[in-house]
């Protein structure tokens, strides 16, 4: 088996000005006006891949955002693994809590700061110079494709359609992602599970003009205050969410393997610490860990209306608007729970207001074994690099592609992240440490290499 690490190192240089140069492109998926950079994004992208002599590589068009497929078979007899990631960011809002331009990467305390630098762009980077390596070593090991996204941030909603119109394009023997965290740098893990996702927005409109407050204030219903009495009235004092059967489906984990999961790691005074909070706060009966990752919630994402600039302004608003998201657990389905949630809070409106519900996307929890060759592969991977085995996990957020994955191709999935959770993902100051990002392609390495010798045996 090869030592990747002298011959990382004497690239180390190459890797990161590429990642430096991949990291400055604005490919914000959620922004219309930024449309072109995220097409200049994937046509990035393609040039990098044709670089690592890939017997096809293709930008498709797709309804938003385009996906960049490469493909290169070195031996039918060989397993083929199918590499998922995606090029799009979170938009970087709010600009002025960050402490040096998103677009323009800083490295800082052995850290890349910019915006998707562990989201996903520096993690899905890492399959590319893996290969890289693995290509100055003679033939790949292993049948490679690659799909990259440009719309992960936004629901993936030109994927489904792509996956069921390219099967045979897309056949593999698993899927391999890297998007998730591991637990510490000394600490490796594997992700086994993931939550799912409904993501909602809410409008309440009452009057049909802004109004004066002192005129108006104490006849005419508030929309702010009727949405701040039904957000108020979708969990209990418990933590429980309120939506009649919104509970009905979950899966829940047994005794022994809540226990199995409570061996990872766990510090609460650093994580509250950490996040500068005096307490956590959950449903009651479950650890923070637990709360974190195998049961479901329902968190305001956003909330607007009426007049929040620079001094006062004596106005009743006419509308008001949030955005609510909810993670979901194994068995949940989203478009159902859409439904219950658009119910609950049409039946709990006041006659004063109406409202409008809009669901914007969702996706399905997914839960992969530890039995399987290529999970076997990966913990071997991690043992060789880390000089430890890893340690299986469930993390809180979500990837709807993976169950897309597993019911339209029949693809198990390997979830071999990175990152940690400390690196600020979807938030101001987002970073990947330059250990991680090394050590990510060495561990890729190790799993094309592992992967093919265990498929021969």
């Amino acid at each position: 088996m090869q030592n990747y690490q002298t011959q990382i190192q004497s690239s180390s240089k190459k890797f990161l000005d590429e990642l430096i140069d991949f990291l400055s492109f604005p490919s914000i998926s959620a922004d219309s006006q930024y449309k072109e950079a995220v097409t200049q994004t994937a046509h990035w992208l393609e040039e990098k891949l044709q670089a690592l002599a890939m017997d096809e590589v293709k930008v498709f068009p797709t309804s938003g955002h385009p996906i960049v497929y490469a493909s290169k078979t070195v031996d039918p007899e060989a397993p083929t693994v199918l590499i998922y990631g995606h090029y799009d960011v979170q938009p970087p809002d709010p600009l002025d809590l960050w402490d040096s331009d998103p677009f323009t990467p800083v490295i800082k305390d052995e850290k890349i700061y910019a915006r998707g630098a562990c989201d996903d762009k520096g993690q899905v980077y890492m399959h590319l110079k893996a290969l890289e390596i693995l290509n100055q070593n003679g033939p790949l090991p292993c049948n490679v494709k690659f799909l990259i996204e440009g719309e992960e941030e936004v629901g993936s909603e030109g994927l489904p359609d792509f996956v069921k119109n390219h099967k045979e394009l897309l056949e593999a023997d698993l899927m391999l992602i890297s998007d998730t965290s591991m637990l510490a740098n000394d600490t490796p893990s594997i992700t086994v599970g993931l939550r799912g996702m409904a993501y909602m927005e809410v409008h309440i409109t009452g009057p049909n003009r802004d109004l004066h407050s002192g005129v108006y204030g104490g006849a005419v219903d508030n929309p702010i205050n009727v949405l701040c009495e039904m957000i108020a009235h979708l969990k209990d004092k418990d933590g429980r969410i309120t939506i009649p059967g919104f509970y009905d489906q979950v899966y829940n984990l047994s005794q022994s393997e809540r226990d199995d999961l409570g061996r990872a790691p766990f510090h609460e005074a650093s994580f509250l610490n950490d996040l500068g909070i005096g307490a956590a706060k959950g449903e009651k009966g479950y650890s923070i860990p637990e709360l974190k990752s195998i049961r479901p919630t329902l968190d305001v994402n956003g909330i607007w209306g009426g007049y929040t600039g620079e001094g006062s302004k004596t106005v009743l608003p006419s509308q008001a608007h949030a955005k609510i998201s909810m993670r979901l657990v194994p068995n949940q389905n989203s478009e159902k729970i859409a439904e219950l949630f658009t119910e609950y809070l049409q039946r709990i409106a006041p006659p004063t207001v109406q409202i409008e519900i809009i669901n914007h996307h969702g996706g399905e929890a997914a839960v992969t074994s530890t039995d399987s060759i290529g999970y076997q592969a990966a913990s071997k991977a991690f043992e060789k690099a880390f000089g430890k085995p890893p340690i299986p996990t469930r993390e809180g957020g979500s990837i709807p592609i993976v169950a897309l994955f597993q019911q339209e191709l029949g693809l198990d999935t390997i979830l071999m992240g990175f990152g940690l959770n400390s690196d600020n993902i979807h938030s101001p100051n987002e970073h990947y440490g330059l250990f991680n990002y090394f050590k990510g392609i060495e561990t890729i390495a190790h799993f094309h290499e592992i992967l093919a010798e265990m498929k021969r045996s």
